[in-house]
């Protein structure tokens, strides 16, 4: 191919890029996305053959990094930065193995990226001894049993072990916390706390002490968003939480970034201030809210959905770094760069991050080919960064409204 026809088709594939990024209006980036589904998101894994590299949690292939044990508390920026960083690699492992470059569009990236976030949600894995530990020295084997071994006077925990989830355990936890308190207090009992760390190896070893039982569930699907949003009104929650200052204003703000980096950080939270909440609830004749463990899973996904993007980037450092990343050797912005695709100024856009992502992704086999032809170096981009340029691309839109 003469380079003169290997410039225009890389330009006419820059252009199609950007123009399936800002081709349809969406949600601006600050707003959550609740209809990216981390459930599709695990399809979309296993259909595009992302498993075929990829485990999550042990479960999967081992020629790239296991996606499961991801460094905790990741945000979408985070997830698109490594996405994109890793590109051209991913592209030649593919080749080499023979496997066709899967497309991607706006919906399949946000539940991937969706997916992959929930994947925090069970940070590690507790130490059984130390569990068993902690299950006497915390006062837990003197009302309960698990294995057969244990007090009687409170529920066996096989059920809780046997199923595996920390959702059933957080479920649990809260749930007969009111009547644990009763019970305790009537035998002189010292209500215990449990750092997460303790909750964690608890749980470990209620899985290693249960029974098995056949056809009992392994976990709790990742929650939906929508849902949770709906159960934080309907369990009264929103009467002494507020999310982002909108509610009541007993209890802490739970639209706070970084309150909590995963469920049993939560589910630790839950149990320790449960007796202050279970007070406060009483003097205001509130009734105690029942969860089940998919409950329990929707709430902390609608919790969770707003640690998703990270902090909010800078629309001006966004605008510098369109120069610093070459991207205005084809692009031009405000009439200065390349003259072979659209003024990123001027561009009329409405993309979603997930849909700037798609289209990058989709179109990264073909600018792996051709940017090196025409020189141009795959250029890496940090966390913040993709906050930048969405922040410059999200006031591009908010401009024109």
């Amino acid at each position: 191919m003469p380079e003169e026809t290997r410039k225009h088709s890389f330009i006419r594939l820059v252009i199609v890029g950007f123009t399936l990024c800002f081709g349809s209006q969406s949600h601006a980036q600050s707003v959550v996305a609740p209809a990216q589904d981390p459930l599709a998101g695990s399809r979309v894994f296993g259909s595009k053959g992302c498993s075929k590299c990829h485990a999550v949690n042990g479960v999967g292939a081992k020629v790239g990094p296991d996606l499961g044990r991801i460094r905790a508390n990741r945000s979408f920026n985070d997830l698109a930065a490594a996405m994109w960083n890793h590109l051209p690699a991913m592209v030649a492992k593919m080749k080499e193995r023979r496997q066709s470059f899967p497309q991607l569009d706006a919906a399949e990236v946000g539940d991937l990226i969706a997916f992959l976030f929930t994947q925090n949600y069970f940070e590690g894995f507790g130490n059984v001894d130390s569990g068993k530990k902690l299950f006497n020295k915390k006062g837990c084997i003197q009302c309960h049993q698990v294995g057969g071994v244990g007090g009687v006077l409170g529920p066996s925990l096989d059920v809780v072990g046997q199923s595996g989830a920390p959702m059933n355990v957080a479920a649990a936890m809260w749930n007969h916390g009111p009547t644990m308190a009763e019970a305790m207090r009537a035998r002189g009992i010292e209500r215990p706390n449990l750092s997460a760390s303790e909750l964690r190896d608890l749980v470990a070893y209620l899985r290693a002490a249960a029974p098995e039982r056949a056809g009992a569930p392994v976990s709790i699907l990742p929650g939906r968003v929508n849902e949770g949003r709906a159960l934080f009104e309907k369990k009264q929650c929103i009467k002494c939480h507020s999310i982002q200052g909108k509610g009541g204003n007993i209890g802490p703000d739970l639209g706070r970034r970084g309150l909590y980096r995963n469920l049993v950080e939560f589910a630790a939270a839950l149990w320790n201030k449960a007796p202050a909440m279970l007070k406060a609830m009483k003097l205001r004749k509130f009734t105690v809210p029942q969860l089940n463990g998919e409950e329990m899973a929707d709430i902390v996904a609608y919790l969770r959905s707003f640690q998703y993007f990270g902090e909010p980037g800078n629309p001006d450092l966004g605008r510098r770094l369109l120069w610093e990343k070459q991207c205005l050797n084809c692009h031009s912005l405000d009439g200065k760069g390349g003259k072979g695709a659209p003024d990123l100024a001027m561009t009329k856009g409405r993309g979603s991050p997930a849909a700037i992502i798609a289209a990058l992704w989709s179109h990264g086999d073909l600018m792996t080919e051709s940017a090196p032809e025409r020189s141009l170096s795959w250029p890496q981009l940090k966390s913040g960064e993709v906050a930048h340029l969405m922040a410059f691309f999200e006031r591009s839109t908010r401009s024109e409204r």
